[in-house]
């Protein structure tokens, strides 16, 4: 049983297209798709899942949840907004009873910012209620729920998530695990999943491991989370990596680890790397800081340039500035003042000032720029507007000159595995050269770290055909799994077939 309304009653939010457009109208920021986390056997397992979602945050602002069972009942609380706006009230804590609970912080790249649409997601099956929480984008998802609805099914949110609890509920299996593996055996793409049942938190991780999963543990209770900063903000201790194709169960007989599906090569996400994930986490057993700092210690070395400071687009922008300026010997300055306090209704409703967006968020230090030939070191070029605003501000504030370098190669192809990006034709090193692009966003130079620096950087000598080792699809169009919906014509990401209206 549920003790909150599955669907949580309340105005919904008007459709979007999943055109590419941030939360502040901003649309030239690739955005990640979700965190989650679960946590078996705590006596305080709801306020530990609270606290790893405030620290998975810069993976989804859209919308966050939590599911608890107490072992009689399911408890939910999923509402919009940030997780410090919606589980900070004694009395919503409190309603959260029971030592295992899954929680999920979510940015919208399938299905509209509607609450019906927020994780973890709850539904009532023959062997007993299933709570899902998905970091990821399934690739065949579009196929699988045409073919559902012809058969009969219905659909309740226009997430891709809820098709594998429909694949769960018609499995022939006849356990819980089998159900799962089965499930999962039907889909393609990327995932990372926490579910919770009356008498288990299960993780699992797709075979290539695209998406990030990490296994800790806190006074002798495990944990899952999408980042290591997770485990951090509680002070559990991290234990590994979910490895890519295995599942983890936890339950009253400690943990059990699973190999249910064919192995593959790995396939992580380079740009978790880059940009997605959080400085202080340690990634696939890689320190996220660090690798940052090799990036740009690469690009120096790639793409120098006479100047006299380096100067990052904050805050994804800093790391790997800092190991440009060490590799070129330049003063590392903070010419870009980040303010962190604009708020997306401040910037939304009037088209006059939405304009400003740049400025508002982004303040010159004119006393680190003025007169002097600078780098501006970025972590990525999308549409190329922000990039264009930034580099006019910079030139405003005095500066002599302006030079770009960007810590990855050109994002010439859309991501079809979770991560938020615009199609292809809108993505500006799609359509222009690199030294076009210099001429569109007004820089004196620009240059992207190649492949083979990026993969240097991360410790590999060189990118092979055969073993790539990461997913750099969008840098390559090198995609590691079958794009069935879009073979089929249409986008894995446009899975809204009813229209919600405000």
């Amino acid at each position: 049983m549920i003790t909150t309304n599955p669907f949580d009653a309340g105005r919904t939010q008007g459709v979007r297209r999943n055109s590419g457009q941030g939360p502040d109208g901003d649309d030239d920021t690739l955005r990640e798709e979700c965190g989650v986390f679960g946590i078996y056997g705590h006596e305080d397992a709801a306020a530990l899942t609270a606290l790893g979602l405030h620290a998975l945050q810069h993976r989804g602002q859209e919308a966050a949840g939590i599911v608890t069972f107490d072992g009689e009942m399911f408890h939910a609380h999923r509402a919009l907004g940030l997780v410090g706006d919606n589980f900070n009230a004694a009395a919503t804590m409190e309603k959260l009873k029971g030592p295992m609970a899954i929680g999920h912080v979510r940015y919208s790249t399938t299905g509209t910012p509607i609450i019906r649409n927020i994780q973890p997601l709850v539904a009532d099956f023959a062997f007993g209620g299933l709570a899902i929480a998905h970091n990821g984008n399934l690739t065949n998802a579009l196929t699988l729920r045409t073919e559902m609805i012809r058969a009969g099914h219905l659909f309740q949110s226009t997430t891709d998530t809820e098709i594998v609890s429909h694949l769960i509920a018609t499995s022939k299996a006849t356990n819980l695990i089998d159900r799962i593996s089965d499930a999962l055996l039907r889909v393609e793409g990327a995932y990372s999943f926490v579910m919770l049942s009356r008498k288990k938190v299960i993780g699992v991780r797709d075979p290539l491991g695209v998406r990030p999963l990490v296994l800790g543990v806190l006074d002798g209770h495990y944990m899952l989370a999408s980042e290591t900063c997770a485990l951090d903000i509680v002070g559990a201790k991290y234990l590994r990596d979910v490895e890519p194709g295995e599942m983890i169960v936890l339950d009253d007989r400690g943990l059990t680890s699973l190999h249910p599906f064919p192995r593959q090569k790995r396939r992580f996400c380079v740009f978790e790397y880059i940009y997605f994930a959080r400085p202080d986490s340690i990634v696939e057993s890689i320190p996220v800081y660090d690798a940052r700092k090799r990036i740009g210690m690469e690009l120096a070395r790639e793409s120098p340039v006479p100047a006299d400071v380096v100067v990052p687009v904050p805050d994804s922008g800093v790391p790997a500035a800092m190991g440009y300026a060490a590799a070129a010997g330049l003063p590392f300055e903070l010419g870009i003042i980040r303010n962190h306090y604009v708020g997306r209704t401040f910037i939304e409703p009037a088209d006059q000032i939405r304009h400003l967006g740049v400025k508002l968020k982004h303040s010159p230090n004119r006393a680190a720029l003025a007169g002097k030939r600078v780098i501006l070191v970025d972590d990525s070029i999308v549409r190329g507007t922000t990039s264009t605003k930034i580099v006019d501000m910079v030139r405003h504030a005095g500066a002599a000159e302006v030079h770009m370098r960007i810590s990855s190669p050109p994002t010439t192809h859309s991501c079809f595995y979770g991560i938020d990006t615009p199609q292809r034709e809108k993505l500006l090193a799609s359509r222009h050269s690199v030294s076009e692009m210099a001429k569109i966003i007004g820089v004196d130079s620009l240059a992207f770290i190649s492949i083979a620096g990026l993969y240097r950087a991360m410790g590999h000598t060189a990118r092979t055909e055969d073993d790539p080792r990461f997913c750099d699809a969008c840098f390559t169009g090198d995609y590691p799994t079958r794009l069935t919906d879009r073979a089929g014509g249409s986008s894995s990401r446009q899975l809204s077939l009813l229209e919600e209206v405000a």
